[in-house]
């Protein structure tokens, strides 16, 4: 069946707003499928600049790219209006230095990372490879730095690092992500499997109680970011400068440096904790959560502040 001309028109104007386009389920700032959010992945660990076209939104486009591309599935990477392929090619290319080249951009750093393995995780890994005789152990890191031990196939071109006589594949960010681990083998009290200490993970979210964010917004050394739709900030609002996420607002937080702190407030503190999650797993690296909410700001700040 031929795609129907008004959705060829339509996807091919999406093609022409930006060079490099991913049709994916979600949004860069939070995809809603995993391999979506590899695909994020490799393009921002390269610092590629993408459009990006929700699927998940429009069902139109979603069945549409399928039969324009004649690919099956979703996530989808289109370079100057040419389809590049899905996950897994986005991530071998990018891994392998051939999306760099296709971009005009520079060879990505394939350095091995410095890993510790102890001579107990040894001594367990080196059992898993012997019962996959070919296969070679892959760390995945992500960008959360959550650590994917797994057997993959021997590549010789890969980037790998060795310790204690065991070698370790990685993909170029996990690489980057994982340059001074340390992977070891316990058995105590958080139970028994492997343990990866990574000095590269971000730090976990701190709360903030309100008296304390009140006095740090106020001397400057902390941005504020009420996470409410702006119904709810026309009830109640502090009285000291914020940030918003409504229209281009999220957008210009994302792009602020890493290293900027910021604090997320919300009503009670349950909305404000998730956007606190999402900064730090873009990156930032001092996130707060306001604990309570707008609701402990008036009882403990203001109380001029409307509860509601």
């Amino acid at each position: 069946m031929s795609l129907d001309p008004a959705l060829r028109s339509r996807i091919e104007t999406l093609l022409a707003n930006d060079r490099v386009v991913l049709f994916m389920k979600g949004q860069p700032s939070m995809p809603q499928c995993g391999f979506s959010a590899k695909a994020v992945g490799a393009l921002q660990d390269l610092g590629v600049e993408f459009g990006h076209v929700n699927v998940l939104a429009d069902q139109e486009i979603r069945e549409g790219i399928k039969q324009y591309g004649d690919w099956p599935t979703i996530p989808q990477l289109y370079i100057d209006g040419e389809l590049v392929g899905g996950s897994d090619i986005i991530l071998q290319m990018a891994s392998s230095g051939e999306l760099s080249s296709v971009l005009g951009l520079a060879a990505p750093d394939r350095t091995p990372p410095s890993i510790t393995v102890t001579p107990a995780a040894v001594e367990m890994l080196k059992g898993a490879l012997a019962d996959s005789p070919g296969a070679a152990l892959q760390l995945g890191i992500d960008a959360r730095f959550q650590p994917n031990f797994q057997l993959a196939p021997f590549d010789e071109g890969a980037i790998a690092a060795e310790s204690n006589g065991l070698r370790v594949q990685f993909d170029l960010a996990s690489a980057r992500r994982a340059d001074g681990i340390t992977i070891d083998w316990v058995d105590d009290i958080r139970g028994k499997g492997l343990a990866i200490d990574n000095p590269n993970a971000p730090k976990a979210i701190t709360e903030l109680s309100v008296r304390d964010a009140d006095d740090l917004v106020r001397a400057g050394t902390v941005l504020l970011v009420d996470v409410r739709p702006s119904e709810e900030r026309s009830i109640a609002a502090v009285g000291v400068p914020f940030k918003v996420f409504d229209g281009n607002g999220r957008a210009e937080l994302e792009a602020l440096p890493k290293d900027t702190a910021l604090a997320f407030l919300c009503h009670h503190g349950g909305r404000s904790a998730q956007a606190a999650e999402q900064f730090r797993a873009l990156g930032f690296t001092k996130v707060h959560n306001v604990t309570g909410g707008i609701d402990a700001w008036s009882d403990e700040v203001d109380n001029g502040v409307p509860k509601y």
